[in-house]
């Protein structure tokens, strides 16, 4: 495989950084507590990857949309998990009219995805279409990470794995880093087979704070706001917290 085949696509890298089983295994109790209080029966995952928070939903016996802007993102998640009367999967960009035939309970947005907005105004409408689709007393969900307790400047490597995917062997390093009010993913990949070569990327990340989410969110109609530092449900707090996850109630 040339060097362009092998790093046209790392939705593969990507996956397979992240152990699911254990990552649904930490935020299931969160998600369950929430969901058990605000009567949440109908889900929309608005930026669904490729759809395992939203299939985890369905075998509680919710009823769940997962949405991405990422075809071959939804086309993952219908291969994984099929598509049934109580889980449907749409191509759809977070900031776009979520089309229902009645409101949901919750809807979510998890794992940083809101930070990858092009800017503000987008991630304004995003939370607007999250919350006006939800019913009035639901609830949306944002869960990012929090960039505030990243020194500025050095980069802060998180893992680095050996994998074998259908691209080949390679050896994937990822790491974080903040830059004044922006933040980083760097990512190296470097294919083990011979002439493979290397490719290497920064995905810049929005610096969100919770007091602008909180007035977007009040704004598109949100009652309230409460902010968590985890899904463990401790406080939030800036300089400390790993993440920032906002339940926004209509």
């Amino acid at each position: 495989m040339s060097m362009p085949e092998l790093f046209h696509d790392l939705t593969d890298v990507y996956e397979a950084l992240v152990d699911w089983p254990q990552r649904l295994a930490r935020e299931e109790p969160f998600y369950r507590r929430l969901f058990a209080e605000h009567q949440v029966r109908r889900v929309v995952d608005v930026a669904c990857g490729t759809g395992h928070h939203a299939a985890m939903f369905q075998r509680w016996g919710l009823t769940v949309e997962g949405a991405d802007f990422s075809p071959a993102m939804i086309q993952r998640a219908r291969r994984a998990y099929d598509e049934s009367s109580s889980l449907r999967w749409i191509v759809r960009s977070f900031d776009e009219p979520i089309d229902a035939e009645e409101p949901f309970d919750a809807a979510i947005c998890a794992g940083n995805s809101l930070a990858l907005a092009a800017d503000r105004a987008m991630v304004q409408r995003a939370v607007q279409r999250m919350l006006g689709a939800v019913r009035p007393g639901g609830i949306a969900v944002v869960h990012l990470l929090n960039l505030w307790r990243l020194a500025d400047g050095p980069c802060m490597w998180q893992k680095c794995r050996r994998l074998d995917l259908p691209q080949g062997e390679m050896l994937v390093v990822k790491g974080v880093h903040r830059c004044g009010d922006r933040g980083f993913v760097d990512l190296i990949v470097a294919g083990l087979s011979p002439g493979a070569g290397m490719h290497s990327e920064s995905v810049p990340l929005l610096g969100l704070e919770a007091e602008e989410l909180e007035q977007m969110a009040i704004t598109a109609g949100a009652s309230r706001c409460e902010f968590f530092g985890g899904y463990r449900g401790e406080a939030y707090a800036r300089q400390r917290s790993v993440d920032l996850i906002v339940v926004a109630c209509r």
